[in-house]
């Protein structure tokens, strides 16, 4: 699997977007691309709606969305998920 690093296009700045997490440049926060995916988007379906990013912004999305997952194991950060 090719080394990939999601911090290079996610930025998390509390001046930007309310400080969530959002593509860098573009100010489209992570998790919008987020639901566009879950609601069965493809990433070219969103990059027509978003014409600004791109599909390793996409994959970027999904790598922060994957590392926040690992650390939720470390550290749970929302409990009442799986209540």
């Amino acid at each position: 699997m090719k080394d990939f690093d999601w911090r290079e296009r996610v930025s998390i700045n509390p001046n930007v977007c309310h400080g969530k997490p959002c593509i860098k440049g573009a100010r489209i926060m992570v998790s919008i691309i987020l639901d566009y995916l879950k609601a069965g988007e493809t990433a070219e379906e969103i990059l027509e709606q978003y014409p600004t990013i791109s599909k390793e912004d996409i994959r970027a999305a999904i790598g922060y969305a994957a590392w926040l997952a690992h650390e939720e194991e470390v550290q749970p950060l929302h409990t009442e998920a799986t209540q």
